[in-house]
């Protein structure tokens, strides 16, 4: 075995331990090249371990971690795009994934057999073939629970502003169209959150947090429904409950699963035939969880009474989508990480989970 040999079946970690003590030209000397004193590796010519970025967008912070031991190649196309990631996966150790493209077969096989570990800027990770990189020993992160406060913050936002028809005052407003109180008492009448049932369907570490922050309004009761009961669910005092038992039981409903083939068109017309007429939808997880179609029919026919969503399918809704103008419908941009705080931390934790796994240290945020 001759000395780039060597070098290739050395773990990142060991590579990385030798650069730091200023030993690699000594071991090279020494073992690679057979004890004759010409030096064929030296500190500056060992290979980094090369991961890409499939975004340009992504904050500094998680660029800047990944370049201190790592070649970071980066995507130039905003959005990013498929093509300019299969030209530039190649020969990649880790891949930084912030994109809604497919992670699949097609990346994993132009990227080769060297590829050690993938972390999806996400909490969600529908968009990957887990259970392809699993089969090629390829690990998986994502960014855990940082966003968790982020986003329940924007749920209970959105529950607020479908309850109390906020948009719709806001565009009156902006027209001068405003109707006093005294002269109509019926006028943009919403609903509270006050002594109100609150359904969660998934309470992961999303959903515990928009649980926490709603117990703040005077609700009635907290539901939730999902594998399996939770220690966390007791200590909130929410009860586990059936699906459908959910649906006819609360004021409001928040969708805050992960989308998988189980939860995929899973709030649909079945759904919706159980809740209450006055219930009030709101999505801040994966568009897809629910049946757009359905959730039309129900807001246009009075199944439900309003929705709020932060997602939708596709995104965005091309122009005239009938969702767009369906009644007591607030529809957001998919804004429920968008801080720059959360932001940063997601960016910190995706590259950690790289660097800990081409390292071989523990990740942060493992998926598989």
């Amino acid at each position: 075995m001759n000395g780039f040999e060597i070098i290739q079946k050395m773990s990142f970690k060991y590579i990385n331990w030798f650069m730091k003590n200023n030993c690699f030209t000594q071991f090279g000397a020494r073992y690679i090249s057979g004890g004759n004193q010409k030096v064929l590796f030296s500190q500056s010519s060992i290979m980094k371990p090369k991961v890409l970025i499939t975004n340009p967008t992504i904050p500094q912070i998680g660029i800047g971690l990944l370049q201190k031991k790592c070649e970071v190649i980066i995507c130039r196309d905003k959005p990013p795009s498929r093509q300019e990631i299969l030209d530039k996966v190649k020969g990649v150790h880790g891949l930084f994934w912030c994109s809604t493209e497919r992670l699949d077969e097609e990346v994993l096989n132009l990227a080769g057999p060297q590829l050690k570990v993938a972390s999806t800027y996400s909490a969600g990770y529908d968009h990957i073939d887990v259970d392809l990189l699993k089969s090629r020993n390829i690990k998986l992160g994502n960014t855990g629970n940082v966003s968790s406060d982020c986003v329940a913050e924007v749920a209970v936002g959105l529950c607020l502003m479908a309850a109390h028809r906020l948009a719709e005052g806001r565009d009156f407003a902006l027209v001068s169209k405003m109707v006093h109180g005294n002269v109509d008492p019926s006028w943009l009448l919403g609903h509270e959150l006050r002594n109100s049932v609150i359904g969660i369907v998934g309470l992961g570490g999303i959903g515990a947090e928009i649980a926490r922050r709603l117990k703040a309004f005077k609700i009635c009761d907290i539901l939730y429904a999902g594998n399996r009961e939770k220690q966390e669910g007791r200590d909130l005092g929410a009860k586990f409950v059936p699906l459908d038992e959910l649906a006819e039981k609360s004021d409001f409903i928040v969708i805050s699963c992960l989308l998988n083939d189980k939860t995929r068109n899973m709030i649909g017309r079945d759904f919706f035939e159980k809740t209450k007429c006055s219930a009030i939808v709101v999505n801040v997880a994966r568009g897809e969880i629910i049946d757009q179609e359905a959730l039309i029919e129900a807001l246009n026919c009075g199944r439900i009474w309003g929705a709020g969503l932060d997602v939708t399918t596709p995104e965005p809704l091309p122009p005239g989508h009938p969702l767009l103008s369906a009644p007591r419908c607030v529809i957001t941009a998919h804004q429920g990480t968008a801080t720059k705080k959360t932001r940063d931390e997601m960016a910190a934790l995706t590259a950690k989970n790289i660097l800990a796994a081409l390292f071989d240290e523990e990740m942060p945020s493992r998926v598989v």
